[in-house]
């Protein structure tokens, strides 16, 4: 079981990362910090479906084995995937074997490459959802954090037009505070005004 150090103990979090040290590491250095590069992008929108009926926790536990499993999330790899590789992964205990869960991450990869001929990236399209600009709310109790926003549900809307699995809006909002579109960071945790600094320019 990992330890935490004394300093790392004394900050304030939000409650959802608990006392484990990968589950602290993740909130104190990824969730919420805005990402523009389009292979984490399709990671992130592999795990959060992933993550579906199941805990966040257990995804991250299996984080690195996915990355090897699936090509460190390069679409162009993912989307050439075979039946061969398909039953790779179903016979794979280091991931999800949920047929339904990997045959839509295969499918996604070949939507994020029709997404990338038609707006240039995949960043460029998911990050219109806010204009471009990272979302920074306010929550005083982590019982005010949404599940879903407009933003999510237009985005799993367009997503699903365009054949991806896995997208319903709570799992987009999820991405969305995942990949830094929306800062949900409650007020007393350290990282909310981190990540507020991160974002402006300059």
């Amino acid at each position: 079981m990992h330890v935490l150090g004394r300093e790392s103990e004394r900050k304030k979090r939000c409650g959802w990362c608990g006392s484990d040290a990968l589950y602290v590491a993740y909130h104190d250095d990824e969730w919420g910090v805005p990402v523009h590069d389009d292979r984490r992008l399709f990671e992130m929108l592999v795990l959060e479906g992933a993550q579906a009926g199941l805990s966040w926790i257990t995804i991250l536990r299996k984080r690195e084995h996915y990355r090897r499993a699936f090509d460190a999330f390069d679409p162009q790899h993912v989307a050439l995937y075979s039946d061969a590789d398909l039953n790779r992964l179903l016979a794979d205990a280091g991931i999800v074997r949920n047929r339904l869960k990997i045959e839509s991450a295969i499918r996604n990869a070949r939507c994020v490459l029709e997404i990338q001929d038609d707006f240039g990236t995949l960043d460029a399209f998911l990050w219109r959802y806010v204009d471009g600009v990272p979302r920074h709310n306010a929550w005083g109790l982590p019982a005010q954090v949404p599940t879903r926003a407009p933003e999510s549900d237009r985005m799993s809307r367009d997503l699903k037009k365009r054949g991806f699995g896995f997208v319903g809006s709570t799992i987009c909002y999820a991405f969305m505070q995942s990949v830094g579109m929306v800062n949900d960071h409650t007020v007393d945790c350290h990282r909310h005004a981190e990540i507020m600094k991160l974002a402006r320019p300059g």
